[in-house]
């Protein structure tokens, strides 16, 4: 389900935008920014500060998240069903390393890690690439503007 394009949008740009929804019903989105591709239908964050995700995700375990290169204006939308894995579990203790390989400390401060079992997954872009515009024209775009704002 995770096509190349994919894994290394995730790789190159693990802050994934998370929505679930409140035990009230009510939307609520919140960065990630320590995604790992674990398999072909497999992603999972290390919850650090995310109480409420965690509380809404044990009301209603399904997911959307959003990824997206601002330079290149493309992206990825990936829903699925999570399975929360709580510190001092053998499910968590097999799979943390991986998060303590790709952040050294910050992976200490990981309370638990969120799998999402993948149902579906689909790219996204800006409208400029309907009327024709090429990558290398969207980074060169991206750059000009992130300049005047950062110089």
């Amino acid at each position: 389900m995770l096509d190349a394009f994919a894994k290394e949008l995730i790789a190159r740009f693990p802050l994934g935008f998370v929505a679930t929804v409140t035990a009230g019903g009510h939307p609520s989105l919140s960065p990630k920014g320590t995604f790992l591709v674990l398999d072909d239908t497999t992603v999972a964050f290390g919850e650090i500060r995310s109480p409420q995700t965690l509380t809404n995700l044990a009301i209603t375990p399904e997911v959307e998240v959003n990824f997206i290169d601002q330079w290149k204006r493309k992206g990825l939308r990936l829903r699925g069903t999570t399975k929360i894995l709580r510190r001092g579990t053998d499910d968590f203790g097999v799979l943390w390393p991986k998060w303590q390989a790709q952040w050294g400390a910050l992976a200490d401060r990981i309370n638990a890690l969120v799998v999402i079992d993948i149902t579906a997954a689909s790219q996204i872009t800006t409208p400029p690439y309907d009327d024709g515009a090429t990558e290398a024209e969207m980074i060169a775009l991206y750059k000009t503007k992130f300049a005047e704002i950062y110089p």
